[in-house]
């Protein structure tokens, strides 16, 4: 079933330990800023919840996983705090999924682009079927991936990263993805990536509470500095987007 409520959805199911996070938008399940915001907030709660030992991170419907920020959104930014304050979305995401305390399992079952490709990266084991490819556009846009790109780039390193921006016309496909570290598994179905999923998942939830949350913070050491650098990234964006360039880019989209 797929949302078709203009703001997109966002369910949490828990159940043996396990909360399933789900989100969904009718524009190929990308964020307005609300759904954002409302996904931070669950990260946030559901890291605190001592019911929780493990997470699950997927989207609705049988298509794409996430097609990154809101088109409509983007296009309406009008001033530098507008523009910061829409990169923030991803990054408070993206720093809710580092610091909530439980490790967190990607389900990536179609296309990703642009925030989509850093949800997936800061998820801490992704698994994702064959039509899981990935493209990181922003180029094309007069912008960057600069909010996403600490996540990207410690999973795929530098130059992963630079070779998933620089041709930012082309799709990578999930093979790529796993050889280069964005993800464990490739599944041929996605009834294998539910399976597979659901056997990890339970697996997990067996083991050490504790010793889940301190391998989830051993994995992250080193990113302390994120609060600051992701908001100094969301600013950069936020410029960016107000270019004349941008500008004349997105006219040429909307059309």
């Amino acid at each position: 079933m797929s949302t078709t409520r203009q703001n997109g959805s966002l369910y949490t199911n828990i159940q043996n330990k396990i909360a399933t996070i789900e989100f969904g938008h009718p524009a190929s399940n990308s964020f307005p800023s609300e759904l954002l915001d409302r996904l931070t907030k669950e990260l946030i709660s559901v890291g605190k919840n001592e019911e929780v030992s493990i997470i699950i991170l997927k989207s609705e419907g049988e298509k794409a996983f996430c097609a990154g920020a809101s088109f409509d959104e983007l296009v309406a930014i009008s001033s530098l705090e507008d523009g910061k304050q829409f990169f923030s979305g991803f990054a408070n995401v993206l720093n809710a999924m580092r610091t909530c305390g439980k490790l967190i399992i990607g389900r990536v079952q179609g296309k990703t682009v642009g925030g989509g490709v850093g949800l997936a990266a800061a998820c801490d084991y992704v698994l994702a079927t064959e039509s899981a490819a990935i493209k990181l556009s922003e180029f094309t846009i007069g912008i960057g991936p600069f909010v996403i790109e600490p996540a990207v780039t410690r999973k795929i390193g530098v130059s992963g990263t630079a070779e998933l921006t620089l041709d930012a016309t082309s799709w990578k496909n999930a093979y790529w993805a796993k050889e280069n570290g964005l993800y464990a598994k490739v599944f041929e179905s996605q009834s294998e990536l539910d399976k597979e999923v659901e056997l990890l998942s339970e697996k997990l939830a067996s083991y050490n509470p504790v010793a889940l949350l301190e391998m989830k913070k051993a994995l992250w050491q080193g990113t302390e500095n994120w609060t600051d650098l992701l908001a100094e990234r969301a600013a950069v964006s936020g410029e960016l987007v107000l270019s004349e360039f941008t500008k004349q880019a997105l006219s040429k989209f909307k059309k």
